[in-house]
């Protein structure tokens, strides 16, 4: 009788690819020899500042960048990741709200956001004797539409988990195998992102955001975006939950809690929760495409 392997041939192949890479990476960050790493609380860049502290111990720092972009709830889980793991971590306050260009928020916001964050991180680095600064860029991330790598080019910031030729995928396996909680967390960009092109960024309409997404979590629904369109909250909830949320009562619960945060009309995207549809706007009115 014949027994399947536990392990196919093509599983412990990928298996081995992966240790290589995640070797690849530890030998990458202990090169660097002291790195400040850019951390938002995501899965990316929680791995990356997770394994620089294993390779590098003390002679590597996280820094997360508070704003009013920055949900509450984020701020808090990712000070409580690195407290959790014992990751050395410093609060940057930045000030790109102050910047006009960023308010305007054109195409451009993202890169005006990173380049007030590199250039702080940039000052620390070197303040403080650390030799290099390192964020969570990985190989999918190149063919997206991402200012915010021109910004990290400009202030010659590595991107380590590239150079270990890290997939999205990948890091979350590596993730899970380390045992990090976080493994499958949501992708969760900064408030500004769900602010339609044109329309400035303000403190107002970054807390109206938060307030309506926190809404919908506490409705049970932990995959959301609201897009700001003025007058208009457009939410995209995971397709997932589409079912649950196309019923009478949901509606009006979801109404009953957003409409009181300043919206005339709330609607919800047929089409579900995707990452970046905000850029769809960009891609249909100009020439600009991802990156190949």
């Amino acid at each position: 009788m014949l027994h399947t392997p536990a392990n196919p041939p093509a599983l412990q192949s990928k298996q081995m690819d992966l240790a290589a890479k995640a070797a690849k990476l530890h030998a990458t960050l202990q090169d660097l020899g002291s790195v400040l790493v850019a951390y938002s609380g995501g899965t990316d860049s929680a791995y990356l500042a997770y394994a620089a502290h294993l390779a590098l111990g003390n002679n590597m720092q996280a820094i997360i960048a508070d704003s009013p972009s920055l949900p509450r709830a984020e701020l808090a889980a990712a000070l409580a990741f690195t407290t959790d793991h014992n990751i050395p971590v410093q609060i940057l306050h930045t000030d790109e709200l102050d910047n006009p260009d960023y308010q305007r928020n054109d195409a451009n916001r993202c890169f005006h956001c990173k380049d007030e964050l590199f250039t702080q991180m940039e000052a620390e680095r070197s303040s403080r004797g650390f030799a290099h600064i390192a964020y969570g860029m990985n190989l999918d991330d190149r063919a997206e539409f991402r200012p915010g790598q021109q910004a990290a080019t400009q202030h010659h910031a590595v991107a380590p988990l590239v150079a270990a030729g890290l997939t999205k995928q990948e890091i979350r396996t590596l993730a899970l195998q380390a045992g990090l909680k976080l493994w499958d967390k949501p992708a969760s960009a900064c408030l500004a992102s769900r602010i339609e092109y044109g329309r400035p960024v303000t403190r107002d309409h970054l807390t109206q955001v938060e307030q309506a997404e926190e809404a919908l979590h506490a409705l049970g629904f932990p995959q959301v975006r609201v897009r700001h369109h003025g007058d208009l909250a457009r939410i995209e909830i995971s397709r997932d939950d589409l079912p649950r949320a196309l019923t009478l009562p949901i509606f009006e619960a979801i109404t009953a809690a957003i409409k009181p945060l300043g919206f005339l009309y709330v609607t919800l995207d047929t089409e579900g929760y995707r990452s970046g549809s905000m850029n769809d706007s960009l891609l249909a009115a100009s020439s600009i495409r991802p990156a190949p």
